[in-house]
């Protein structure tokens, strides 16, 4: 079997990052005057000579596109390659980033696509090509409000939805996020598993020491992206003195070298991925992971809306949860381009579907009515 071509197909859709203006309040950044925008989505197509065709979106909610210049240089190294070699490939575009002058990752829809025609070819979903794992997946709610007590309010609502993993994405001060995690937790109960997402926050090193201790009185399962990722020396010393978990690296998951050497450095607890630079990495570095006894948690939502993630949470032993979005932005819009089933948690579960490979359904006539080009 051969790759035949490759093309992508392209959408206007609403895009999940709005424009936005920042301020400095105090010590710390505001965004301000929110737009909403319209923006792209690419779904590549990898087809064989044999007519299997693998399928996936090139990013997930972010990076949703990819220049006609990567395509061509990818097109020129893998067509007439065998795409059951997909180890092979994963190494000889690895090799060829820097010499095409493309971000590490870049290649990772392309990966993707492979896994989707083995998944085809041996009739099986990426999650048992990966192992045989038989976890249900469960999934954490991100709960949003503009004050605590919308907070407390839609963290409620997930509760009554059936999930008993809740996220939050405070993005105050320490003293007021320090103050607004005890009132969380008075309200949802110790039963339920809460996370920290500090993404938004602009902690010093101290405030941060501060927090984690906090969060683990609180039981907390996780202090996600407490610094900027790059602050190596800073991640190492909270990593010491922390006894919740530290997890990291959102914004180097492109770079699985990178990734590696914060491992080694102690500079992370649990290791933040996104299989939008490629299934194969992803799989690879969680194997690493898995001995040493460590985590890796994928960022939500995932490829193809949801699914590419769904599968991998279920097939990789070394991860606990599939992150959701309620407000159907990362997953149900999928249904705009023809997504006939969006991986929706019921109950705080997603349940697979038995399809091969990744394991999405397309109403294709209306895929291809609503795509603006393809090339």
């Amino acid at each position: 079997m051969k790759i035949k071509d490759i093309k992508v197909s392209e959408f206007e859709i609403k895009d999940n990052t709005p424009y936005f203006k920042l301020r400095k309040t105090n010590k710390s950044w505001e965004k301000y005057d929110l737009k909403s925008t319209t923006g792209y989505v690419h779904v590549m197509h990898v087809m064989t000579d044999e007519g299997l065709e693998g399928i996936c979106t090139v990013g997930d909610a972010r990076y949703t596109t990819m220049t006609e210049n990567a395509l061509a240089h990818l097109k020129h190294l893998t067509i007439g390659k065998d795409p059951t070699k997909k180890e092979y490939l994963f190494d000889m575009l690895t090799k060829a980033t820097r010499m095409v002058f493309m971000p590490p990752g870049w290649f990772g829809g392309f990966d993707n696509c492979l896994w989707d025609i083995e998944g085809q070819m041996k009739g099986k979903s990426v999650s048992a090509l990966i192992s045989n794992n038989s976890e249900q997946v469960k999934a954490y709610y991100n709960y949003r409000g503009p004050h605590l007590n919308a907070l407390i309010d839609d963290a409620n609502v997930g509760i009554g939805k059936g999930f008993t993993v809740l996220k939050d994405h405070f993005a105050w001060n320490a003293t007021q996020n320090m103050k607004s995690f005890e009132s969380i937790r008075a309200a949802v109960g110790e039963d339920i598993i809460l996370l920290h997402d500090a993404a938004a926050c602009s902690y010093s090193l101290g405030e941060a020491v501060e927090v984690a201790k906090q969060l683990s009185q609180l039981n907390f399962g996780w202090f996600e992206e407490p610094l900027n990722d790059r602050e190596l020396g800073s991640l190492k010393t909270l990593c010491s003195q922390s006894d919740v978990p530290i997890l990291a690296l959102e914004t180097l998951m492109n770079d699985f070298v990178i990734m590696r050497e914060w491992v080694r450095e102690r500079a992370v607890n649990i290791v933040r991925g996104n299989a939008r630079h490629g299934t194969t990495g992803i799989v690879r570095i969680a194997e690493d992971l898995a001995r040493i006894g460590m985590n890796i948690e994928l960022n939500g939502p995932g490829g193809l809306f949801g699914h590419v993630h769904a599968q991998l949470v279920a097939g990789i032993v070394n991860t606990s949860y599939y992150e959701y979005f309620p407000d159907g932005s990362r997953d149900t819009i999928g249904k705009e381009i023809g997504l006939q089933n969006p991986p929706v948690p019921v109950k705080g579960e997603v349940m697979l579907t038995e399809r091969p490979g990744w394991g999405y359904e397309f109403d294709w006539e209306y895929f291809n009515k609503k795509r603006v080009r393809v090339f």
